[in-house]
């Protein structure tokens, strides 16, 4: 038997992909409700290692894009997904388009809304759930992953929303269609949209998944969790566990950005305290945390993760909580291998290459060679 989450380490579960987010990939209030709501229900999250799915399965992803409309209340929406939940809408539509049954569902990303998602699309439709993802952490575009490097495609793509609007996007000559179609959807009709997509074999799951992100991030989790509760620093304690360096621990010096086609923009700037003191850090951000210079010098690059957490107890900070003033602690990991490698790919330069993210005269270099 695989992993099981239940009410017993659902904290630590979100402890880790918090940690692991980048800032994005959604609210952990979200993502907490919704785990809550399933477990009261007698539901739990069996994860089952890729390597264990068969090779002629069908797997999907799939997740949530927009926000949530500030009338409607975490309570309101969640006990209206009891009625309709739009990713399990997303998920049979994706089965009358392909003619056939979802055998398993598999996390886009490492998101506190995101991930928990999809877990409870597979637990409400009755799935078993892929340990593993697309990215390692959370990105902003839905192209933006391992998937769509080893020639699966992201289409089809149906969306829902909870107006009762179904769209499908079947095909697209440009990678980042789908994505573009989809926030048009949330922009027209503002609120949450479920999407599915990528759909692919159990062979080219196994071929193209970052695996066991999931039970990692639970273990990450709970080792953070274990430090609080020795009265430890819990940030140095998510480095340990999960292998980041530290960069810099500062407070926010200043942030300038804006809201702009539907994505978080700004840059961050972080001056150094103790043993960092003298130092700076620029951050720049596009719902997640995409660029790091650090005293001037670039030192990261997404899809490498640039981890913000609290500088104490190690808990992984929203992007869009980010405040002048505020103490923080910055991280960094190198993305997996095998992301990397769809950025020698031309698609991949096309799904996520530098100026998806504004800086169309930067090339990626791994953080190892500019660190």
């Amino acid at each position: 038997m695989g992993t099981i989450i239940d009410r017993g380490n659902m904290t630590a579960l979100l402890e880790g992909v918090k940690a692991y987010s980048t800032g994005g990939g959604g609210s952990p209030e979200w993502g907490r409700a919704i785990m809550e709501r399933d477990f009261a229900a007698g539901l739990r999250y069996e994860l089952i290692d890729p390597e264990e799915v068969e090779e002629d399965s069908l797997t999907i992803s799939g997740g949530f894009l927009g926000s949530v409309v500030e009338a409607m209340s975490v309570s309101e929406v969640v006990a209206g997904w009891d009625r309709c939940y739009e990713p399990v809408e997303a998920l049979r539509l994706m089965e009358v388009i392909l003619h056939r049954k979802v055998d398993y569902v598999i996390p886009f990303e490492m998101g506190a809304l995101n991930t928990p998602a999809i877990l409870s699309l597979g637990a409400r439709a009755g799935l078993r759930i892929v340990d593993g993802d697309a990215v390692g952490r959370a990105a902003p575009e839905t192209q933006m992953a391992s998937f769509i490097g080893y020639g699966v495609s992201l289409t089809p793509m149906p969306l829902v929303d909870h107006y009762g609007n179904k769209m499908v996007v079947m095909d697209s000559a440009e990678p980042t269609l789908a994505d573009e179609a989809g926030r048009w959807l949330v922009t027209k009709f503002p609120g949450m949209a479920a999407n599915a997509h990528y759909p692919m074999s159990g062979a080219k799951l196994r071929e193209a998944v970052i695996p066991n992100t999931v039970s990692n991030a639970l273990k990450v989790g709970e080792a953070i969790m274990r430090a609080r509760k020795a009265g430890e620093n819990g940030f140095q304690a998510f480095s340990a566990a999960s292998g980041a360096r530290e960069l810099i621990v500062g407070k926010i010096a200043s942030m300038k950005g804006e809201d702009r086609g539907g994505f978080y923009f700004t840059m961050v700037t972080v001056d150094g305290t103790g043993h960092y003191e003298g130092h700076r850090a620029e951050i720049a951000i596009k719902n997640e945390t995409m660029l790091l210079w650090l005293d001037g010098r670039l030192r990261v690059m997404f899809p490498d993760l640039i981890c913000i957490s609290h500088p104490e107890t190690g808990e992984g900070l929203m992007t869009q909580d980010l405040a002048t003033g505020q103490s923080i602690g910055v991280a960094c990991l190198p993305c997996h291998p095998k992301l990397r490698a769809v950025l020698d790919t031309e698609i991949g330069v096309k799904s996520f290459g530098p100026q998806r993210y504004g800086y169309p005269s930067l090339a990626y270099r791994p953080l190892e060679d500019l660190t």
